[in-house]
């Protein structure tokens, strides 16, 4: 059995080694609940990394949205190479859930498209989890979602073994009945042919162009080889083999037939309970939609929706929780939820959100009453499910802390930089006083961030400074992901020397030139100056060895006490190190590209899928609508052009010609 190795150019440094023993000593004697309280710049990661190495126990890493996964799932595979490092997040690029709108008499059909490369990604992650223990998936909270039950996508493999009797017909059903499709022309994932004597199979899951060749001697296996789909080369000759389903959802022949009875048996009951409250609509609709779908089952096993009849088909009781990639990890296994603060929340508001949805689908028959069964887990099902959970979080809620046998602190950071000096002003002359500490700032080739709680505010703001000369621009929500990366970048490069943004906590990467932050209204209640928010806020000034956070209020309120006094006590332990220690504080040193490079790819993404969302969902009636749809395809156009796509950008530009004459130009 492969062991957990980590491989990096360095060795636990500051208080990590003590974060590391405590922490996996505290999962070795059984504790269930521990938190990793670590500010910003500590190398959370890498402690999370050892702990790994240290318990040798399979691992879920969960993140609350699929930027920060991205970056774990980099950063993990960097320190396991010899071991399975494996990602699990949507695999919708756009989709949009079946639903029904009463008020309009509005029905709306499902309609997704899937990302094939993250859906193989998925594949691989339950693959491993089968067959190996050494694994570490790092996932989005969509890992708590329904899935394919893994007892049956393990009974349901195909195994096959060198000098068997091989029959190759049964060997076709086999793979067709767990989603296979064959192709004899082209070998592609999920595909298997068969020339003869030879079968060639293409598992979905495999990292790489790795497929399966099965050579016979009239009836017996006499090879089993697997070569790159590319280059044809043999990589290594087996003795076995196992193909695991493509599709994580599959159900045996006579299960579905089985199941295809208790559907009609509710449909029955339903149809009965619409007539009996004098709903014939209702009940003519789902009976023909449910009476539809169990033909569909029956010709072709599958039918589009099958997700909605999961509980009739799996046999569970009404409200009993679906199987989720959770049940695919063995009993003992480890849990990592990073930025608890918020993944937590996130995770325990997702059944209500899904629930209030599908009833009413159901209540006016689209869907049987056990669609409510394909749902997230709630919240207590997912606390049963795990088994050892760590939380990562530099600003702990009461409810992590209350858990947890022990909270163990990372305050002390490899660089020696200290938590930020915090200041609290009056708010009278504050401007003036921004003004001053931002020319401070520019005169060492440092930036500034300062944050508001209005948009008003922060084009007021940048309309002042930028009339006193300073280059300024701000962030707010109608600026796409493209640009917002973009200004982040004249903000390294020093383009631009302030920022000013309500919530630039979510731009989620390192702006080491940010020495000086000022937040405005800090004495507001609300959740953008909550206790976290502050913290986190402060964090920002903690790469650069002159980190000043200045708090413009007329008040101090209890969350800028507590911040205050935190920082101040982390600052005081920081401090003491570095004098027992003769560390000098270093600004961190890091290249714009190596930062910006991965958020630039994101962000090209993210443009090309709300692109997407524009073609499939604009109301070309609606002017505005119409305007924006336009003016996104003119950019695509202008791009391709720059890629000397010249047939493209005709294409597209043949497309906005065509929309203007049919629907307008304004």
């Amino acid at each position: 059995m492969r062991k957990f190795k980590v491989v990096a150019p360095y060795e636990p440094s500051g208080d990590q080694g003590q974060a590391i023993e405590k922490l996996s000593e505290g999962f070795l004697r059984g504790d269930r609940y521990q938190t990793l309280k670590g500010v910003t710049g500590s190398g959370k990661t890498f402690t999370m990394a050892k702990i790994i190495e240290k318990v040798q126990r399979p691992t879920l890493i969960i993140s609350h949205n699929k930027t920060l996964s991205a970056q774990l799932y980099r950063e993990f595979k960097s320190f396991f190479p010899e071991n399975a490092v494996e990602y699990f997040v949507s695999y919708y690029d756009y989709y949009q859930p079946e639903a029904y709108v009463p008020a309009r008499d509005l029905y709306i059909e499902k309609d997704a498209d899937v990302n094939k490369e993250i859906d193989q990604l998925r594949l691989k992650a339950t693959y491993s989890l089968m067959e190996r223990r050494d694994v570490i998936v790092v996932a989005t909270v969509s890992c708590i979602y329904g899935l394919g039950m893994p007892d049956l996508y393990k009974e349901m493999r195909v195994h096959i073994e060198k000098g068997e009797i091989f029959d190759t017909r049964k060997f076709e059903r086999q793979m067709t009945s767990i989603q296979y499709q064959r192709n004899d022309m082209v070998l592609e994932r999920g595909n298997f042919r068969v020339r003869g004597d030879v079968i060639e199979v293409f598992p979905p899951y495999m990292e790489t162009d790795t497929a399966y060749r099965i050579e016979l001697d009239f009836d017996e296996i006499s090879s089993i080889k697997r070569f790159n789909v590319l280059t044809r080369e043999i990589e290594e000759e087996l003795d076995e083999m196992q193909f695991y389903p493509s599709k994580h959802f599959v159900v045996p022949q006579d299960a579905l037939f089985k199941a295809t009875d208790r559907i009609l048996e509710e449909m029955a009951e339903q149809v009965k309970k619409f007539q009996i409250e004098q709903k014939p609509l209702e009940a003519e609709r789902i009976k023909s939609r449910t009476t539809y779908d169990v033909e569909m089952m029956k010709e072709m096993g599958y039918c589009s929706g099958i997700e909605n009849y999961s509980g009739p088909i799996s046999g569970r009781k009404r409200g009993e929780p679906p199987a989720t990639l959770l049940h695919y990890f063995p009993d003992d296994f480890l849990c990592l939820i990073d930025e608890a603060h918020v993944t937590v929340p996130q995770i325990g508001a997702m059944y209500e959100g899904d629930r209030s949805r599908k009833q009413n689908l159901i209540d006016f028959g689209f869907r049987l009453p056990s669609a409510l069964d394909n749902r997230p887990l709630k919240f207590d099902e997912f606390e049963k499910k795990l088994n050892q959970v760590i939380y990562v979080t530099a600003t702990p809620r009461k409810e992590e802390i209350k858990q947890s046998t022990q909270v163990v602190e990372q305050l002390i950071r490899p660089t020696g930089l200290l938590d930020p000096i915090i200041e609290v002003r009056p708010s009278e002359g504050q401007m003036e006083d921004i003004y001053n500490e931002v020319k401070k700032r520019i005169e060492k080739h440092e930036r500034s961030l300062i944050l508001t709680l209005t948009k008003k505010m922060a084009e007021d703001l940048t309309d002042y400074l930028l009339g006193l000369n300073l280059k300024v621009k701000y962030i707010h929500s109608e600026i796409d992901t493209f640009e917002r990366v973009e200004i982040l970048k004249s903000l390294r490069l020093g383009e631009i020397d302030v920022l000013i943004g309500i919530n630039l906590l979510r731009e989620g990467i390192d702006l080491p030139e940010v020495s000086f932050i000022a937040i405005l209204d800090a004495d507001k209640i609300g959740f953008l100056r909550s206790t976290t928010s502050l913290i986190q806020i402060v964090g920002r000034a903690a790469r650069n060895e002159n980190g000043m956070v200045v708090m413009y209020a007329d008040a101090i309120t209890p969350a800028i006490k507590e911040t205050v006094e935190e920082t101040k006590r982390r600052r005081a332990i920081q401090q003491k190190y570095n004098e027992e220690h003769g560390i000098t504080p270093h600004t961190v040193s890091k290249a714009v590209q190596d930062i910006l490079v991965r958020q630039q790819k994101d962000a090209e993404e993210n443009e090309k899928m709300q692109l997407e969302v524009l073609k499939k969902n604009a109301n070309l009636f609606d002017p505005k609508q119409r305007k924006k749809l336009i003016e996104a395809l003119k950019k695509e156009m202008s791009d391709c052009a720059d890629r000397l796509e010249y047939e493209q950008a005709a294409a597209i530009r043949d497309q906005i010609q065509e929309i203007e004459a049919t629907y307008g130009k304004k």
